[in-house]
């Protein structure tokens, strides 16, 4: 059972964890044991209240594939059981996210005085970097 909020949690049966080999650097202990995990968690078929669902599946995540499967693989660790506890944070971490919702930005504008500041700041380094140039092509 994986704890989302107070309210909301996945039980373990909809996660599916699967070792398999990691990748990269570690001597013969790469080649021999399956320390990595794979961790698959269907959007559609889950028990999420639907809010958490319409979230997760309008996020642009690239660990989301088009069929709405979460697909997470930890292999930071070269123990199994440290992948999976790490797999089923980062499971936990984006559905909380998918929940947070943003507050809509208001647009603003510059101020007047802001704006004749910033003019003011052009034309002054414009002026500096004219005194730079050569006596003849001053004009």
């Amino acid at each position: 059972m994986l704890k989302i909020s107070q309210t909301v949690t996945i039980p373990a049966s909809e996660i599916e964890l699967s070792a398999i080999r990691a990748q990269g650097a570690g001597g013969q202990n790469v080649n021999k044991v399956s320390s990595a995990v794979h961790l698959r968690f269907d959007i559609q078929a889950s028990s999420l209240p639907d809010f958490y669902k319409e979230r997760l599946l309008k996020l642009s995540d690239r660990r989301i594939s088009s069929d709405g499967v979460i697909i997470i693989k930890a292999q930071r660790y070269r123990s199994q059981e440290k992948n999976r506890e790490e797999a089923l944070q980062r499971l936990a971490e984006l559905v909380r996210s998918a929940a947070v919702v943003r507050k809509k930005r208001v647009a603003t504008r510059p101020s007047g005085a802001a704006r004749a500041k910033r003019l003011d700041r052009k034309s002054k380094r414009g002026a500096a970097k004219a005194l730079r140039r050569k006596v003849t092509d001053r004009e």
